[in-house]
């Protein structure tokens, strides 16, 4: 992964760890329910970001290799792979 997509991802993983803090903030405070549905909703989002930002370079660049390769066995397991994480994600 080029430096500055890596320092973009960490930024935002930082900025979504620092809300993460301020809802158990708010959880301790007993703050109003709605406000801590919308911080964490706001924190998924920012996650999928970050989720669609990395799989995009996968796809970019692992996966495009792997198709491009000669082996069919790293073709499948790639392609498996992203099934995997769709998989996943639709039990989410």
């Amino acid at each position: 992964m080029e430096t500055k997509k890596k320092a973009d991802l960490l930024r935002r993983v930082k900025i979504a760890s620092g809300h993460l803090k301020g809802v158990e903030k708010m959880i301790e405070e007993d703050a109003y329910c709605i406000n801590i549905i919308s911080q964490v909703q706001a924190i998924q989002a920012a996650l999928n970001k970050v989720n669609a930002l990395i799989l995009d370079d996968h796809l970019h660049h692992c996966v495009t290799t792997a198709v491009r390769g000669e082996d069919p066995a790293e073709r499948e397991r790639v392609l498996g792979e992203i099934a995997n994480v769709f998989e996943t994600a639709s039990k989410i």
